[in-house]
């Protein structure tokens, strides 16, 4: 499983017209937030969401070398099936290491559910869906974790 952090000043998924998910870190009086853009591979359990889930949650990449956990900041939770595109031959990237979506859909849901239980406030995109996300990277800070 992979994550692609992002530490934020604001974000939004769309789907179509419809914003389907945001997160505005500052209506919160706090300085940044995270989007999270989760990829699942094969081998991936419940196990290795819960375990990735609690890394970003206290991971030190906010403000002041402070975790969502110490601020209670927002986190966005995204699918995100290309982080495991395999672009070694050619210029077409293969998807195969990406786990199809009944495998895939279940674990990101245990991802954000288990952000839930640690107390976060998560906001998720919509699976499958063809989504638009729009985000303030701030510093930028962006941050590959991978279990």
């Amino acid at each position: 499983m992979r994550a692609l952090l992002q530490r934020v000043t604001s974000a939004r998924v769309s789907v179509g017209d419809e914003v389907v998910a945001h997160i505005d870190p500052a209506g919160d009086n706090l300085p940044h937030g995270i989007v999270a853009l989760v990829g699942v591979t094969h081998d991936d359990t419940d196990a290795t969401a819960r375990q990735l889930a609690e890394k970003v949650w206290r991971l030190r990449i906010l403000d002041g070398e402070r975790s969502a956990a110490d601020l209670g900041a927002p986190i966005l939770v995204v699918s995100q099936f290309t982080l495991y595109a395999d672009t070694r031959k050619g210029r077409r990237p293969s998807w195969s290491a990406a786990a199809p979506g009944t495998v895939a859909e279940p674990l990101v849901d245990t991802f954000a559910e288990t952000l839930r239980s640690l107390g976060a406030p998560v906001a998720q995109g919509r699976f499958g869906a063809d989504m638009q996300v729009e985000l303030t990277n701030d510093g930028p800070v962006t941050v590959m974790l991978e279990l």
